[in-house]
């Protein structure tokens, strides 16, 4: 029988109170709340808590704090990842960020997800869906981008915009929910 973190990693319904994720999310409140309490000159205190916190990052990492995550191993950054203050990553699923990613004040990411049949989520159940970000996406300040939503390459999402389904590669898109307003020209 599949472990909980097993089914949550596998996208099925799973029991978050499960005591191998409460430990696990401990862990990563434990360094979140010391990365958050470093100050702006403890530069390689935050890129080794953030080393230790994220499952993989690219040379060349920044995050601001205040951060929040859930578990962190969950999240992979590529090289040039830049998230501004109050930066939230839920991470029940993979959220996978591609290289040079901006994220603006208070860009929110979530996999972690609720059954939406009121029965089954007041049991405790929860499920998750992976986040996918492509290279050179910038998110304006306020983004939510919502479980099992991919970004393509070079596209950028206007500030207080809610991602709610797969926004394409080379494209400005905006509102909410978000859609693509216009395809964008010089792409890297």
């Amino acid at each position: 029988m599949p472990s909980e973190r097993e089914k949550m990693l596998a996208g099925e319904l799973y029991l978050a109170a499960d005591p191998e994720l409460v430990t696990l999310r401990r862990a990563a409140r434990r360094l979140t709340r010391r990365f958050n309490a470093t100050t702006e000159d403890e530069v390689e205190t935050r890129l080794e808590i953030l080393r230790t916190l994220l499952g993989r990052s690219g040379p060349r990492l920044e995050i601001e704090p205040p951060f929040r995550c859930d578990y962190g191993f969950n999240i992979a950054v590529g090289d040039g990842f830049y998230m501004n203050f109050d930066g939230v990553i839920l991470d029940c699923a993979p959220v996978t960020i591609g290289d040079d990613v901006l994220c603006g004040p208070g860009v929110h990411i979530y996999a972690a997800t609720h059954p939406l049949d009121p029965a089954v989520r007041i049991t405790g159940l929860e499920a998750a869906k992976p986040v996918r970000i492509g290279d050179r996406v910038w998110l304006g300040g306020g983004v939510i981008v919502c479980p099992g939503v991919t970004i393509g390459d070079d596209t950028t999402i206007a500030a207080g915009s809610v991602v709610t389904r797969d926004i394409p590669a080379g494209v400005l898109a905006g509102g909410n929910p978000c859609r693509v307003i216009r395809p964008l020209e010089n792409r890297a």
